[in-house]
């Protein structure tokens, strides 16, 4: 922060310490002498373009090579680069570190192309960054630096609050052609989008009002855009310029978070319809975490990209976070466990939303899978928590993926049952469970299969086709009351555990 109220207070007062310095000798012994002549004899108090004109190594008409020193200067402001003299050496011999080359270059980042060389005992802007001039002033200035200047009169340079007259009414005709352009995408915008986020399968999937949201957003976007490419005509001062595009590009940034943000919301609606009609519901339940994980990639991205324009040291902001991440994690391995066991539950799919699921420590209906606990409701509608790490290292028992659910008993009758009467027993359960809607005919055993200590044993197991607890149950009850039923009418008593005890007697 430190660091750009400095940089603001001396990008305020730069034309004044131009100005206000006494006016150096033309004599480019040094890149600093260089610079120092062609901006001074530049500014509005000091205009001298043929003076400034001979910091550049260029044989021409004085005509032409003042016209390039005023377009390398116009390139400058057009981008917003401040060139800070304090900072340019003023040794004869520079050498530059990269290149090992005797030039200096005033932004390598933004214009590597432009250059000071050292050209026998001078130093002079290099010619090939003389043949740049035109095309970088036309890639700065697409629509022409004197336009405006030509469309006006001459009062319209007198300044008025730092600005000139001719920038006032410039600035006035760029607004009004912004409101123009507004009006037209307002036209153009709205319709195009809702057909590009609609489908004729189903046309009131989005709501209207995200719709205009988005339309909204992309003009804005747009109309920004626009305003970034005209406003170097306008040429604003170096104290106001740089900051004026650093707001437009972080403006830039945030309509362009939010536009996004409002297409990742049409996107998952129309993933959650598709979710909704397939038969598992853990993907219900991942579309969420997905969403707010793209939702968090956006915004941190776009907060990154504000803090490198306001040249923050992003990259030893990341390490600092990194190594405090990894601290994190360190101190709470136990979160990272459960973050981890929730993205194996996502991948295995050991079971889904609503099915019920029986472990050692935890027993119940499924209702929710976040990022560090699985709830599951118990059979008294109380919830629990259940870290995920414990969920994803547990043995479950999933009853839900059941295709049937199954019945399965002995049936114990008494000794003195015969063998005839267990025969037409049996075939009375094999009718009950082929009468019942509700159990297979497929799979069923009914069998005699044991002599128990005290009662003929009858395997009876059953498949029960039903999708719910309560149906189980319920179909369990029919087939119970059935059997006693048949043992009634038949005369058939079933047994219990007895013991049977003879005493014998001696002479």
């Amino acid at each position: 922060m430190k660091k750009i109220l400095l940089l603001s207070l001396m990008a305020a007062l730069s034309p004044i310490l131009l100005s206000g310095q006494d006016a150096p000798t033309p004599s480019f012994v040094n890149p600093y002498n260089t610079a120092f002549v062609h901006l001074y004899y530049l500014q509005d108090e000091t205009f001298e373009p043929e003076i400034a004109a001979r910091a550049l190594n260029v044989k021409a008409d004085s005509s032409t090579t003042s016209q390039l020193a005023i377009q390398l200067k116009q390139i400058y402001d057009g981008l917003g680069l401040y060139v800070q003299l304090n900072n340019i050496p003023e040794d004869p011999n520079f050498i530059d570190s990269s290149s090992q080359k005797a030039i200096y270059v005033p932004f390598p980042k933004e214009l590597p192309e432009v250059y000071i060389e050292k050209v026998g005992n001078k130093w002079l802007y290099a010619q090939q960054t003389i043949d740049q001039i035109p095309a970088l002033h036309k890639r700065v200035f697409p629509l022409g630096a004197d336009l405006l200047l030509n469309l006006l009169p001459r009062f319209g340079h007198e300044k008025v609050f730092g600005l000139a007259v001719w920038q006032y009414v410039g600035l006035g005709i760029l607004l009004g052609i912004l409101l123009i352009v507004q009006l037209i995408l307002s036209r153009l915008l709205i319709p195009l989008v809702r057909r590009a986020s609609q489908s004729r399968l189903v046309p009131n999937l989005i709501e209207p009002k995200v719709i205009v949201r988005l339309s909204r957003l992309l003009s804005i976007f747009i109309l920004i855009q626009f305003f970034k490419l005209a406003l170097p005509m306008l040429q604003l001062p170096i104290h106001i310029g740089p900051y004026v595009m650093t707001g437009l590009k972080i403006a830039s940034s945030i309509i362009f978070m939010l536009a996004a943000l409002t297409i990742v919301d049409i996107v998952v609606a129309y993933a959650r319809r598709f979710t909704s009609s397939t038969a598992s519901k853990m993907d219900d339940q991942l579309l969420p975490i997905i969403r707010k994980g793209i939702q968090a990639v956006i915004v941190i991205g776009v907060l990154i990209q504000i803090l490198r324009l306001l040249d923050f040291n992003v990259t030893a902001l990341i390490a600092g976070v990194s190594i405090g991440g990894l601290a994190l994690a360190l101190a709470a391995q136990d979160t990272v466990k459960n973050l981890i066991g929730s993205a194996m539950i996502f991948v295995d799919r050991p079971f889904q939303i609503g099915d019920y699921i029986i472990s050692g420590d935890f027993e119940g209906s499924v209702v929710q899978v976040g990022f560090r606990t699985t709830r599951i409701q118990t059979v008294d509608s109380s919830i629990i928590a259940v870290p995920n790490g414990t969920v994803a290292n547990a043995a479950i028992r999933n009853l839900g993926i059941r295709t049937f659910r199954l019945y399965n008993t002995t049936l114990g009758v008494t000794y003195d049952t015969t063998a005839d009467q267990i025969e037409a027993f049996m075939e009375g359960l094999r009718a009950i469970i082929q009468e019942h809607p509700n159990v297979m005919e497929e799979g069923h055993i009914v069998k005699f299969s044991q002599f128990a200590d005290s009662s003929l044993n009858i395997m009876f197991r059953a498949r029960i086709l039903v999708e719910t607890y309560d149906e189980e149950l319920q179909t369990k009850e029919d087939l119970n009351l059935s059997i006693l039923r048949l043992a009634t009418d038949m005369g058939i008593d079933f047994a219990f555990p007895s013991t049977s005890v003879y005493i014998e007697k001696n002479g």
